[in-house]
């Protein structure tokens, strides 16, 4: 459904669109706005415009958020940890509305037509424009997953697309993740040379692996409006784990809070009055370290793609209070963060992290140039010369159903990617990464080469089929649930549980390592410990997997849609949840 800006208007006009009022730290009320949500009228002296997780998106595209985002221990209830008509009613948000869709799952296709496609550079340039006209002064922050992880045009680029225009967008600061997926020198010839003097890339817990010295800047002051403003970095702790070592492999990770202290500690000697941590480490992390260090004023954070309405204040060691963010994803949000700096302190804030809408804000010119431009150009990827735009307009298939990916379990696109890797590659078992990127495709849309690789376009995309014990098979899943499942959030490592195709087991969120997963089974069968099955995946992080079909698994997903033509996920492979009845984050698919 194509919209003009008027009728998009009227659109929202009828469905009485929910915005937000955030006076100081109490949650967020619903309250009737004008029919552009974008007139945000600044507030303080400090602004800060924030980004993450783009995950190399430059187009408007569907985006569905997830139906299950499970917290457990203390993490139960809490932000980020609400899905659905549970977050609605914790926001004060009505339903359906604007918002209610830019943040849940609910009625996802219908209002989908109604409200159309979300994000894209040139609709985020036009607003960032707009913000910082209204507020001179005001800092873009970029949080990283930026260059890739889930873009075709970022992995035939190496990056250099969503570089081009970062540089065009304006940051003024970022950290990383996935950018270290390109490897350690690719990384530093960027920083070095297209970002110098441009943006800063800080990351205070990246160090080299010998000798403990830093990577990159830990932080950079700015003034804004006579303030001065401390921006720490913090990349994924985890990346050598979560990612393969074998491509950063000088480069030593962590969350480090005892440096982090440290950290701050020195801005503030060096004349920082306000401190703010541009964070990768995924919101339940940043809880946890704001508890932990003092002195950080808010952070900025990232990577687990969670669009969380309004901050939550967390009290610091010392009793202070720091507010904590996450900004979603996919050039979804743009945060927008307003610091009311006076006689030494903060005293008041306000906060929107605005849904941005394709068919509601113009395109920037200049952007839209840019990035038509970049599309229609020849590109040599693994030795072969094409056009990109060309590669990526091919229609593979079509599909009868919603096609997501985002969850804390089996997504549609996942069960899809799981049922090519078994059918392509003659095995019983698929294991698929639980990767929170990649774009939704709606019913009856063409599923194009461009989809597929927004699910799968990484750098390291080898499809393996190998054999395991049952008993392999079992640990592997008690692994990843304890990744994601475990009461201490400095121990988790970010993403969702392994997708499956063909097994089907139980899991049980709330229990210890080792006694999580249960009932496996194949085939209406128990899976026998001793017996080895025929299992296939795809971005191992070794460097030499074994198993190696040597077939990309961009290659495997094209050529089973190809085959079918038509694509109904007639059976979601989800596994049976035990122990989270009444758990806020669990809501209807």
């Amino acid at each position: 459904m194509n919209l003009t800006r008027r009728e998009f208007l009227q659109v929202l006009a009828a469905a009485g669109a929910a915005g937000f009022t955030l006076p100081g730290t109490r949650p967020a009320r619903a309250a009737r706005i004008p029919t552009d949500p974008y007139e945000v009228p600044p507030g303080g002296n400090i602004s800060l415009l924030h980004f993450t997780d783009c995950h190399g998106q430059l187009l408007p595209l569907y985006f569905r958020e997830p139906h299950v985002n499970l917290g457990v221990g203390g993490m139960r209830g809490r932000p980020p940890h609400l899905v659905g008509e549970h977050l609605l009613r914790h926001y004060g948000i009505d339903h359906p509305s604007l918002h209610a869709h830019a943040y849940t799952h609910l009625d996802y296709t219908r209002l989908a037509e109604t409200y159309g496609r979300v994000g894209g550079f040139a609709h985020l340039a036009t607003l960032v424009k707009r913000m910082r006209e209204q507020r001179p002064g005001a800092l873009l922050l970029d949080g990283g997953d930026t260059w890739g992880g889930g873009s075709a045009t970022g992995l035939w680029t190496r990056g250099q697309d969503m570089v081009d225009a970062q540089l065009r967008l304006g940051v003024d600061v970022m950290t990383g993740h996935w950018e270290y997926t390109f490897g350690a020198d690719r990384v530093q010839e960027v920083v070095e040379n297209d970002y110098a003097g441009r943006i800063d890339f800080v990351a205070q817990n990246v160090t080299d692996a010998d000798w403990g010295d830093r990577i990159f800047r830990p932080y950079v002051i700015r003034e804004v409006n006579g303030v001065q403003v401390a921006v720490i970095g913090q990349s994924f702790p985890y990346t050598p784990i979560a990612n393969p070592r074998h491509l950063i492999p000088q480069w030593s990770f962590g969350i480090r809070d005892g440096e982090m202290q440290e950290t701050v500690r020195k801005a503030r000697h060096e004349g920082a009055e306000v401190v703010v941590l541009l964070s990768h480490n995924g919101m339940d992390v940043d809880i946890e370290l704001a508890r932990r260090v003092d002195g950080i004023d808010a952070i900025l954070g990232g990577h687990t793609h969670d669009a969380v309405p309004a901050p939550l204040p967390v009290k610091t060691p010392s009793g202070g209070t720091c507010l904590v963010t996450n900004g979603g994803s996919n050039g979804k949000f743009l945060g927008v963060l307003d610091l009311d700096f006076r006689d030494g302190a903060i005293r008041g804030y306000q906060y929107r992290l605005l849904p941005v809408f394709s068919e509601l804000i113009d395109p920037d010119r200049e952007m839209a140039a840019y990035i038509r431009e970049m599309r229609q150009q020849q590109v040599t990827f693994e030795g072969e010369t094409f056009p990109m735009e060309e590669r990526l307009g091919e229609e593979l298939a079509v599909s009868e159903d919603l096609l997501y990916r985002r969850g804390n379990f089996n997504g549609t696109f996942d069960q899809l990617i799981c049922d090519a890797l078994m059918e392509q590659v003659d095995a019983e078992i698929a294991f698929s990464p639980g990767f929170r990127w990649g774009t939704t495709v709606l019913p009856g849309m063409p599923i194009t080469f461009e989809h597929v690789m927004d699910h799968t376009a990484l750098t390291y995309p080898a499809v393996t089929r190998n054999e395991m014990s049952g008993r392999r098979i079992h640990q592997i899943l008690e692994d990843v649930a304890d990744n994601l499942f475990n009461k201490d959030p400095f121990y988790q490592q970010g993403g969702d549980m392994v997708r499956v195709g063909g097994l089907r087991y139980s899991i049980d969120p709330t229990r210890e390592m080792g006694e999580r997963i249960t009932d496996l089974e194949l085939n209406g069968k128990p899976l026998e410990p001793q017996r080895n099955y025929v299992v296939a995946g795809w971005a191992s992080v070794q460097e030499r997997p074994a198993g190696d079909t040597g077939r990309r698994i961009w290659d495997v997903v094209a050529d089973y849609l190809r085959d079918h033509r038509n694509v109904a996920i007639r059976h979601l492979n989800q596994p049976r949840l035990k122990g989270v009845a009444g758990n806020p984050g669990l809501g209807e698919a």
